[in-house]
């Protein structure tokens, strides 16, 4: 019996499934990994944004990540939604005692622009999480509120990249999702770059998009690819997913993350 590689996401629930702990799921699920989770925070959430948001206690945390790592194991994890200082805490103190590949998706805002992490907790998010990070995978809204630094041109993602990679991450990749032209994005160590670009697909059916791409990127690492092929590999499969985005409800559907299964 073959045990497919085990990938844990530690992240907040979004109710509408397009986002969050759902979306990490779907996402392990589909490049052949199982997926476990440590529930952050719960969000009633749909198409049209965030209704309400709640987080859980750091007791709740601590106690799901240990019944996960201390029976079943992780070969890699991804962080999502934290949303405030105590939580950032507890969990870069968990992730602290693991010899594993680490995805840091240093969430700030909902897809729809509803904050999801506490002013104060930003720079608990630049000096106790991102330095534990494998990959680091922030937008640019991210990048700006991490750092300061503003890109408005594909030439300011080197930039941006150096600004994230003085936080600590061993890896930086950063998402040019929200510029203009082609969607690229640049991964760098400070010393190998690599720059991934797709073709921008016509569907605003993007929700879960940020989500997707570091699940997949822990979900590559977890199958024992380098940071370069599994940021390639996971690149594609998001790409591939925004395009088969579709509607649901009133608002901005969610990526498909069974688009290869349904081809």
């Amino acid at each position: 019996m073959t045990i497919p590689p085990r990938v844990l996401t530690v992240a907040g629930s979004d109710s509408g499934g397009g986002a969050g702990i759902q979306a990490d799921l779907k996402t392990m699920l589909a490049l052949g990994t199982h997926g476990m989770s440590v529930i952050t925070a719960v969000t009633a959430q749909n198409s049209l944004g965030v209704q309400g948001a709640w987080e859980l206690p750091v007791d709740a945390v601590r106690a799901q990540f240990h019944s996960v790592v201390d029976d079943i194991g992780v070969q890699a994890v991804k962080t999502g939604m934290l949303s405030s200082p105590a939580l950032v805490t507890a969990v870069a103190e968990l992730l602290a005692t693991l010899g594993v590949p680490v995805v840091v998706d240093p969430v700030g805002v909902s897809k729809h622009g509803d904050p999801l992490l506490a002013a104060d907790a930003v720079e608990v998010v630049r000096t106790r999480l991102l330095p534990l990070a494998t990959v680091a995978t922030p937008n640019l809204d991210e990048v700006r509120q991490l750092t300061g630094v503003v890109v408005d041109g594909e030439a300011g993602l080197r930039e941006a990249a150096a600004a994230i990679l003085a936080l600590g991450p061993r890896w930086a990749l950063i998402k040019g999702g929200h510029l203009d032209g082609d969607a690229v994005d640049v991964l760098t160590d400070g010393s190998e770059e690599h720059w991934l670009r797709a073709p921008r697909h016509d569907n605003r059916h993007t929700h879960g998009t940020g989500c997707t791409l570091a699940a997949a990127v822990a979900s590559y690492l977890a199958r024992g690819l380098d940071v370069p092929d599994a940021v390639g590999a996971a690149k594609e499969y998001v790409t591939g997913a925004i395009a088969a985005g579709f509607p649901l409800g009133a608002g901005i559907g969610p990526v498909d993350h069974a688009w290869r299964q349904r081809g």
